[in-house]
């Protein structure tokens, strides 16, 4: 199927995703669970947005200039790999944000006059209408088509619009907002989605001095504290609740032994919050709401997710410093 190198309009491109009744009851089933926790994937309104593009500007969050350094001084390396493994190909990108990163490896493929069609999948909607105004004209001639919604429910559709081998992006160590456990059941299903041969090129943040993971989850400028507190703040406005933000603190912690680095909001005070008119939850001074994980990696803990998730390393692409990496693998 061909596509234009022009996008058409938002509706036309985007599958809808409506999470309304899905955010309230993940909401609910969170904050009523015996340690409470929110869904970090609803970070993300207009507003989560916003903060998390200031976050990554942050000097403390390295993880940007460490991935955005591989992609801008090793992008034609990484596309002759892609294409040691695939001559044809289409590249979907799970979590694509503003594609400041994967935009410097779209353009070398276009530059190599590689054949394929860009696939951004987000579950925000302001994220995919960004990318509808501004890829145009970043990258001239680029075919994309943007899908709005859950990653694996994109990739259903993807499979139906291209056969395609697929060469999946999965950047920014996103995959270290899962617990190990739960990054090799997402490997594993990732992996149902793929057919033999595709390829994954995924970013995962080392482990290395503490200080420096946890300076990076608790900016000097209290953007990462605004952030989380502001799904605190869309809870109220889309769900009609009564947090106020004022009665907790942000409190992020790191364990070297396991490389977890979590974020919590803890509770001040005893309290009552209200979502709607029938759900009351209640909050005891000092009880920690789970609002994050972001687990760090070392080389062989990698090696052995991509084992366990039905892939096979092909090789790794580190920033000078080695605090990054992103990992490309083969489905098998």
């Amino acid at each position: 199927m061909a596509y234009p190198t022009v996008i058409p309009t938002p509706a036309t491109v985007c599958r809808t995703f409506r999470h309304n009744n899905a955010f309230y009851n993940d909401v609910v089933q969170g904050l009523r669970a015996q340690q409470k926790y929110l869904d970090p994937k609803y970070f993300y309104d207009a507003e989560g947005d916003v903060l998390f593009q200031q976050i990554m500007q942050c000097q403390e969050y390295y993880l940007t200039d460490c991935e955005m350094e591989i992609m801008m001084q090793q992008s034609s390396n990484i596309a002759a790999t892609f294409n040691q493994y695939a001559d044809s190909y289409d590249i979907v990108e799970l979590g694509a944000g503003d594609a400041s990163k994967s935009v410097h490896l779209l353009q070398q493929l276009l530059n190599n006059g590689t054949d394929y069609t860009y696939y951004p999948i987000d579950i925000s909607g302001n994220v995919i209408q960004l990318l509808n105004n501004t890829l145009p004209q970043k990258l001239s001639g680029l075919k994309f088509q943007g899908l709005l919604g859950e990653y694996f429910n994109m990739l259903e559709t993807v499979n139906q619009l291209s056969s395609r081998r697929k060469v999946l992006l999965f950047m920014g160590a996103n995959i270290g907002n899962f617990t190990p456990t739960a990054a090799r059941s997402f490997c594993q299903q990732l992996r149902s989605h793929l057919q033999p041969g595709d390829l994954l090129l995924t970013g995962f943040d080392l482990k290395k001095h503490p200080q420096l993971i946890l300076h990076a989850y608790n900016d000097s400028a209290g953007i990462t504290r605004e952030f989380n507190f502001n799904l605190l703040r869309r809870i109220n406005k889309e769900l009609d609740a009564n947090f106020d933000t004022s009665k907790f603190e942000h409190f992020p912690t790191y364990d070297p032994m396991t490389g977890a680095c979590k974020s919590y909001l803890i509770s001040l005070c005893n309290q009552q919050v209200r979502i709607g008119e029938d759900v009351i939850i209640n909050f005891k001074e000092n009880e920690p709401l789970y609002m994050e994980i972001s687990q760090k990696y070392d080389p062989v803990e990698i090696d052995q997710l991509a084992a366990l998730g039905g892939f096979k390393p092909i090789t790794q692409f580190h920033d000078q410093r080695n605090w990054f990496v992103d990992c490309l693998w083969q489905a098998i």
